[in-house]
């Protein structure tokens, strides 16, 4: 299940695009799940570990892709830190979730992302209130962002 915690939390990493840097591994990248992941929202395909060929800014290193990118890899393989997902927009949502379903995640955001229209199990850890939708999201999120 995804655990969200809205507003300050002291723990979390904040500036995860720094974090990625010292931190990723270069397997990471190669990850068939990665792969996708950089393909649906940075709509770039991974060369190998070092090199991505990005449409806009052309072969790039992984340090380049997107801050939500990077955060969601972060998400998926660091699971002893909370990152903020404040970074992310809402082409990274679904992807949080499927992260999220195989062992579950916590995340920080400061602002309210759109999951979509499917149902969907989000716990928000501020009010430990597990929500399935939109409609239940948005004004639960909207007290505390």
């Amino acid at each position: 299940m995804l655990n969200v915690f809205y507003g300050d939390m002291e723990e979390a990493v904040y500036n995860t695009a720094a974090y990625f840097k010292y931190d990723y591994e270069d397997e990471w990248i190669t990850d068939p799940f990665v792969k996708e992941m950089i393909l649906d929202v940075d709509k770039s395909v991974v060369m190998d570990s070092g090199v991505i060929d990005s449409p806009v800014l052309g072969k790039i290193p992984p340090v380049e892709l997107s801050g939500g990118v990077k955060t969601l890899i972060l998400v998926k393989f660091n699971t002893e830190k909370v990152f903020n997902a404040s970074t992310c927009g809402d082409n990274c949502a679904k992807w949080l979730l499927r992260i999220a379903e195989e062992e579950d995640r916590t995340i920080n955001l400061r602002h309210l992302l759109d999951f979509g229209e499917d149902d969907f199990e989000i716990r928000i850890l501020n009010t430990n209130r597990v929500i399935h939708s939109m409609d239940e999201l948005v004004p639960a999120a909207g007290e505390l962002v």
